[in-house]
C-alpha cells in the first residue's frame, strides 16, 4: 500500500458531512492510507453510496445517517459504526453549512442553526467518540474550519465567527485532553472547488480571477485538503496537538499586496 508510511492500517476513522465534496475525498484518502471508515451524512442514502464506494475499493466502511446537531442520533451513529468497525481512533468533524446574510438582518433562530452545525455538532461528536478513543488508549481529532476563521467573509452571516469558534474549540480539546493522549488539531481550507460551491465556478471568468489571486495559480481541491487531514490524523503527526494548519495556497498572504503603495 503507497501510504503505510502513514501508519494507518488497522486504524478506525469517523467522518461527518462525508457524503460531501471534502468529506467523501477525506473518507477516501483514509480509506487508501488503510483506515476503516465510519462514513456519516445527514443524508443516510449518501452516505451509504460513498461507503460502497470504498467497499468496492477493498476498504472496511460503514455508512450512517446522523444529524450532528441532535445528540441522540450522533450517539446512534456512533454505536453503528462501533458495531460494524470497532472502536474509533480517528474523528474528522467536517459537517458545515453556509447561510448567505449580512449580520443586520441574519435571524436569531438561523443563526443559531448554524452554529448548531459548524460549532456545537462539532463537540457533541467530539464527546461522544471520547470514550471510544479512551478504551483505545488515544485517538487523533481533526476539525474543518476555513481560511474565514481569521478573515471575516462579508456577507455570510455567521459563517466566519462559527469558524472562528471551531479553531478555539480544538485548542481547548488539545489543552483539556492532551493528558488523554487525545489529540485535536484543525485543517482551514481556502478557496475549493467542491459541488456546494460549482455554481460560482459556471460564472464566466470566477475560476481565473480566484487563481490568479492564489500564489499557488490554481483553486484547490478536495483532495488538498483530504491530504492535510490525513496527515494529521496519522501517527505521523503524533506531537501535533492543537494547530491550525491552513490550506489555501498561500492566499492569506496576499493582503498587504491590496494595499496601495505609491512608488512601489
Amino acid at each position: 500500500m503507497a501510504n503505510d508510511w502513514l501508519g494507518l492500517a488497522g486504524r478506525v476513522a469517523i467522518v461527518t458531512g462525508a457524503a460531501g465534496g471534502i468529506g467523501s475525498a477525506i473518507a477516501a484518502e483514509l480509506a487508501g492510507a488503510g483506515a476503516a471508515v465510519g462514513v456519516l451524512d445527514l443524508d443516510g442514502a449518501a452516505a451509504e453510496k460513498v461507503a460502497a464506494g470504498l467497499r468496492a475499493q477493498g476498504a472496511r466502511a460503514a455508512a450512517a445517517a446522523c444529524d450532528t446537531t441532535n445528540e441522540a442520533s450522533v450517539a446512534a451513529a456512533l454505536a453503528a459504526t462501533r458495531a460494524a468497525l470497532g472502536d474509533a481512533d480517528i474523528l474528522v468533524n467536517n459537517a458545515g453549512v453556509l447561510r448567505p446574510g449580512p449580520l443586520s438582518e441574519i435571524p436569531i433562530a438561523q443563526w443559531n442553526a448554524l452554529m448548531a452545525v459548524n460549532l456545537t455538532g462539532y463537540l457533541a461528536c467530539a464527546q461522544a467518540v471520547r470514550p471510544q478513543m479512551l478504551a483505545k488508549g488515544g485517538g487523533a481529532l481533526v476539525h474543518i474550519a476555513s481560511i474565514a476563521a481569521t478573515n471575516p467573509q462579508p456577507r455570510s452571516g455567521a459563517y466566519s465567527p462559527s469558524k472562528a469558534g471551531v479553531a478555539m474549540l480544538s485548542r481547548q480539546i488539545a489543552y483539556e485532553w492532551g493528558p488523554d493522549r487525545i489529540r485535536s488539531n484543525v485543517v482551514s481550507p481556502g478557496l475549493i472547488r467542491t459541488p456546494l460551491s460549482e455554481a460560482f465556478y459556471q460564472a464566466p471568468g470566477v475560476l481565473e480571477r480566484r487563481s490568479e489571486m492564489v500564489p499557488a495559480g490554481r483553486v484547490g481541491t478536495p483532495k488538498d485538503i483530504a491530504d492535510a487531514v490525513t496527515f494529521l490524523a496519522s501517527p505521523r503527526a503524533a506531537y501535533v496537538n492543537g494547530a491550525e494548519l491552513l490550506v489555501d495556497g498561500g492566499l492569506d498572504q496576499v493582503m498587504m499586496g491590496l494595499v496601495p503603495r505609491p512608488g512601489y
